[in-house]
């Protein structure tokens, strides 16, 4: 099957008005079609990350989520009760924050429109940062990296939450088939957008596999750079520290 020639990642400036494009016209259903699509395994996914985090119970850290949509991964810890600081959710597709916006309710949790790219934020804001399924569609990954790194305290944890490629073959399979083929369908007929959930796959396709993202969490500065695979290795947590604190 042929692959709509829009859905195809692109690269530099065209990268990001690519992206911005897709999920500022799938907004109003992304929450709908985020779960639907994941089997609400994503929410256990999220879960996990923030366990990485390790900013509860620490005074009121001030924590960056990053490409934060609709404020799943924000919510997630705003709302433990061991959390006593505040979320900082950044997104410059601003349609996905503002569809967001009814979650909240009253949750520590600040939206800001900005770029990943150029966060808005002095050197050593951040106690800790967290992003989920954004990295991948950064324009410059490293540049994106080295940002974090720059916002982050010594002692501060990045964790990336992102897609991979199962490396057992069997999973691998099924894993090719939905994504491929059944995720694509039922994302356009929900979304009514024609290639968007084409993208998805055709950007994990692209991106780095765990080691080598790990490789480069390293070389943007972040030590004791790992990963553990989950579901299977439809998806990896990735944890790097900035040295020091």
């Amino acid at each position: 099957m042929a692959t709509n020639p829009k859905a195809r990642p692109e690269k530099g400036v065209a990268r990001e008005d690519q992206v911005q494009t897709i999920f500022s016209e799938i907004a109003p259903r992304y929450d709908l079609l985020n779960h639907v699509l994941s089997l609400n395994i994503d929410r256990r996914w999220r879960r996990k990350a923030v366990d990485r985090l390790g900013v509860e119970g620490e005074g009121t850290p001030v924590v960056l989520d990053a490409c934060a949509g609709t404020y799943d991964l924000s919510l997630e810890l705003a709302g433990r009760e061991s959390f006593e600081g505040r979320v900082v959710a950044s997104d410059f597709a601003r349609p996905m924050l503002v569809a967001g916006l009814g979650k909240l309710d009253g949750q520590a949790v600040r939206p800001l429109c900005g770029d990943t790219l150029e966060l808005p934020f002095s050197d050593g804001t951040f106690h800790g940062a967290m992003v989920g399924f954004g990295v991948r569609n950064l324009s410059d990954l490293d540049r994106g990296l080295r940002e974090f790194r720059r916002v982050l305290r010594p002692g501060a944890r990045l964790v990336i939450l992102e897609f991979t490629t199962p490396p057992n073959r069997v999973v691998r399979a099924g894993y090719h088939f939905y994504f491929h083929r059944i995720l694509p369908l039922v994302g356009r007929v929900v979304s009514g957008h024609p290639w968007a959930y084409t993208y998805l796959p055709e950007s994990v396709k692209d991106f780095p596999g765990p080691e080598a993202l790990a490789e480069r969490m390293e070389a943007a500065g972040f030590a004791e750079a790992r990963w553990e695979l989950v579901t299977g290795g439809i998806a990896a947590i990735h944890v790097g520290t900035v040295e020091g604190g």
